[in-house]
């Protein structure tokens, strides 16, 4: 999708918290944070609703359950709440500042296979 600066670009991102120390990997990995920083980061509210790239702004996975084979299309469910800026109480302050593009990550698998995904989605941007 032409991401080269994730932090600088996106407007928030789902990411799968399956377990706390996955969301922050994924973070690093994604390139939100440098590697063995993001940790850090969160905890200095970089990715809080009000923060520099709010990530999971909705709880994350593990708020609503874990809903095998549901939680990809909840994330973009997420996405397309707070692109359309109708996510309520935790609309995130990027939309207004004009920011239009939103990224999902999801995996799954048994043992021996794994799936993932990363989509990126927009909304075309206010007149």
């Amino acid at each position: 999708a032409g991401v080269k600066d994730p932090r600088a670009e996106l407007a928030m991102a789902e990411v799968h918290d399956c377990f706390t120390p996955t969301e922050l990997v994924l973070m690093e990995d994604l390139g939100f944070a440098a590697r063995g920083t993001a940790w850090k980061e969160v905890l200095a509210g970089t990715f809080d609703l009000d923060g520099e790239l709010a990530v999971n702004p909705d709880g994350g996975l593990k708020s609503f359950g874990h809903p095998i084979g549901a939680s990809g299309l909840r994330m973009l469910f997420e996405a397309w709440l707070q692109l359309r800026d109708e996510a309520g109480k935790r609309q995130i302050a990027s939309v207004a500042r004009g920011r239009t593009l939103a990224l999902t990550h999801n995996l799954g698998g048994a043992p021996g296979e794994c799936v993932s995904f990363v989509g990126i989605v927009g909304s075309e941007p206010s007149a």
